[in-house]
């Protein structure tokens, strides 16, 4: 193509062998050409630098990058953007698919054409972009990954979340339920499902900002430890204590799983354990050492929990999430289907005796997250810029969309300790 030919088009005609035949999308490029069908969503191109990131990083990270830099808007729903997308890979089956290197070669030459290759070194990432270092799930690394999702401020999460500050799946009698609502019922479904009652010794490991240790405290009567990485939310839990009275009735501590006293002799301690959505953070190779420490912390007959979300496709590559996730939001997180959780949990000692799949509240969950990220974007921009203002609103909605495509799933899984009678019902209650 000569010098003269739009941006849009060469584009389109470079990414033919990529997407299958057409552009998924209507592509307007930043010398104001379009190509693509016109009823597509519109995707612009504000800069070469757009096309820079997707020629370093090709695929979801590099959209994502432009994305969340705003050198690539969406200018439609991002859902039904993302949705469509989506769509036409699964119906060109573009899932593995790798063009020639006769095509990868006609894409570089279309993208130095457009001014968007340059001598030198790949573009910067993101600034909201997650830099880790050190040994894989080694305790320092583990804190650098929480404090990189979890510690952008408790105000900030306070905009997005309902009052309890829950940060897991809720439990919605229906869809009209408020999350505030489905959150009071998951709580309260976790600690039925634990038995817990006045004295119960109970322990909450991965505690975030505190909401079902304190339910159980103040709802249940327990007698509660719950542990957490992120001194953000120890100190937001304190401050929820010293409130509501309970200094007495719950302990919380800034301190690694690995680092729990009670679960370090195996006599087991506590008369229940609880963990939300905190083993998908400690990595397969760590995970035998979590299941452990929750079967040595809960005495012999007591009851364990674990609400985790579970990834089919992680045997892909992407164990995490996928690209942007693993890169921005929860970096070294790692899920897998979830049968093969229960086999980590009972290879560990604990005797499974429910799995409860809640795939489909996520998707009521995360809507409402998102409806209150749309009514406080002022707030939460001032909180956090434009740029961590784009991450999460891609995150939001790009989670609602896995798991309402089955892409990735939540279940509670029940246990018992083996070496004396336990008081599980003979009859499941629901």
């Amino acid at each position: 193509m000569s010098a003269a030919t739009p941006v849009a088009t060469r584009l389109a005609d470079a990414l033919a062998p990529f997407v299958g035949g057409e552009l998924p999308v209507r592509l307007r490029c930043w010398d104001g050409s379009e190509a693509g069908p016109a009823d597509a969503p519109l995707v612009e191109l504000h800069s070469p630098d757009a096309v820079r990131r997707l020629v370093w990083s090709p695929g979801e990270l590099g959209a994502a990058q432009a994305y969340v830099t705003g050198e690539l808007e969406v200018r439609h729903d991002l859902d039904d953007a993302l949705t469509h997308v989506w769509s036409v890979v699964a119906e060109r089956g573009l899932s593995g698919v790798r063009p020639s290197p006769k095509a990868f070669a006609r894409a570089i030459r279309a993208a130095v054409g457009v001014g968007a290759l340059r001598p030198g070194r790949p573009p910067a990432p993101p600034a909201s972009q997650a830099r880790l270092r050190g040994r894989l799930h080694s305790k320092l690394r583990d804190r650098s990954a929480i404090s990189h999702h979890y510690d952008l401020s408790n105000d900030f999460y306070a905009q997005i979340l309902e009052p309890q500050m829950a940060y897991s799946c809720g439990y919605h009698a229906s869809p009209e339920v408020s999350v505030e609502e489905a959150q009071r019922a998951k709580l309260d479904l976790v600690c039925t499902k634990l038995g817990l009652e006045p004295g119960s010794r109970f322990l909450d490991v991965g505690c975030g900002w505190g909401s079902l240790s304190l339910h159980a405290a103040q709802h249940f009567g327990a007698d509660v430890v719950g542990v957490t990485i992120s001194a953000e939310q120890k100190a937001f839990i304190d401050a929820r204590v010293a409130e509501r009275g309970l200094q007495d009735r719950v302990d919380i501590r800034l301190q690694d799983y690995r680092e729990i006293p009670e679960a370090a002799s195996g006599d087991g301690h506590f008369d229940a354990v609880g963990s939300l959505e905190m083993g998908e953070h400690v990595g397969e190779r760590n995970y035998t050492t979590y299941a452990r420490v929750l079967r040595d912390a809960v005495r012999p007959g007591g009851r364990v929990l674990v609400q985790q979300m579970s990834r089919s496709g992680g045997r892909k590559g992407h164990p995490g999430g996928g690209p942007f996730i693993e890169s921005f939001i929860a970096p070294d997180m790692h899920m897998r289907p979830v049968g093969e959780t229960v086999g980590h949990l009972e290879r560990a000692g604990l005797e499974v005796r429910d799995v409860h799949a809640m795939r489909e509240h996520y998707v009521l969950t995360v809507a409402g997250w998102l409806e209150n990220f749309e009514k406080h974007q002022d707030r939460l921009r001032e909180l956090v810029g434009e740029e961590v203002l784009r991450v999460w609103r891609l995150y939001l909605v790009g989670g609602a969309m896995a798991f309402r495509d089955g892409r990735m799933g939540v279940d509670q899984i029940l246990m018992v300790r083996p070496g004396a009678a336990h008081t599980l019902p003979a009859v499941r209650g629901c």
